[in-house]
């Protein structure tokens, strides 16, 4: 059965979203700019994300830095930064830190599909990024209508090699002639007949691996919006992928993966991790451009 914690096939409709909320948004800036780059100005803001709301809204007291300082909203229309006041301006991504910006995203994830921006973003006052939001509002209101009520879902897949190995010189008609030949007959040129074995073996493995895969998206095909297929790390690793599914369809896709899972319980290992933002679906990259002078 997969863990469930905080060489691929795209599904098909994958490609077209992520073609269209992946951007870079630049930012003419004149009076503002992130606390990170003025020091002289004392206090900032450090912002989470990004959610739709009108309302002012709040969640706590849990804001990075251990200060215990409120994570509130700052407002442009129906769109709100989530942030807290920090006196810090540049900020080390230790574990601690991490985790207080973790905990905010999961907090705020309860009850709002969130945009998240990159960890360490300071900007210095509240005016600074209504600005930030009124310039770039039609963007985030596309991407927010293309995440709204969506959750991130990661899926990484291992096998043990040997073992698949062992299968492959089993159940490969071609394979197990050509390896008991070997082992049989002790020829002088049992090392170039080695290697021509590890080519078939290798070529096997890469059409066992794209079988594996196939068979997972397609099963979970039908209970996600979309999908994007990540570099495995690894030689045991054949699949790293993440899921944008749908709210409500979250024990649909639950179970569509335990189903998977143990239907290849005893070749495959799986990790399923989430929910979390759409990491993999947004990339909003914050370009700050300082307008020229005279």
């Amino acid at each position: 059965m997969p863990t469930k914690a905080a060489a691929t096939k795209t599904l098909a409709k994958s490609r077209k979203e992520l073609k269209k909320s992946e951007r870079d948004i630049h930012v003419k800036m004149s009076d503002y700019m992130p606390a990170s780059e003025n020091p002289a100005v004392e206090g900032g803001r450090y912002v989470y994300g990004i959610v739709q709301s009108k309302d002012l809204l709040t969640f706590g007291r849990s804001g990075i830095g251990g200060t215990g300082e409120m994570v509130y909203t700052v407002n442009y229309q129906d769109t709100a930064a989530v942030v807290s006041n920090t006196s810090v301006y540049i900020f080390d991504p230790t574990r601690e830190n991490a985790l207080a910006h973790e905990h905010v995203i999961e907090t705020v994830m309860k009850n709002h599909t969130i945009i998240p921006m990159s960890f360490g973003t300071v900007f210095r006052t509240d005016d600074d990024i209504r600005e930030v939001l009124k310039s770039i509002y039609p963007s985030l209101k596309d991407v927010l209508h293309q995440m709204a009520g969506k959750l991130e879902f990661g899926l990484k897949v291992n096998w043990d090699r040997d073992q698949i190995i062992e299968d492959i010189k089993h159940d490969d008609e071609e394979i197990r002639q050509f390896h008991q030949e070997i082992i049989r007959k002790h020829l002088q040129s049992t090392y170039l007949a080695r290697m021509q074995l590890g080519r078939m073996i290798d070529k096997a493995l890469a059409e066992r691996s794209i079988s594996y895969v196939r068979e997972i998206y397609e099963s979970l095909r039908g209970v996600c919006v979309a999908s994007r297929d990540n570099q495995p790390i690894g030689d045991k690793m054949i699949m790293n992928a993440a899921f944008l599914v749908e709210r409500h369809r979250e024990a649909e896709f639950d179970n569509a993966v335990n189903k998977v899972a143990k239907k290849h319980g005893q070749r495959l290992k799986f990790k399923y991790t989430g929910p979390w933002p759409p990491y993999n679906f947004v990339n909003i990259r914050l370009k700050l451009e300082r307008v020229a002078e005279g």
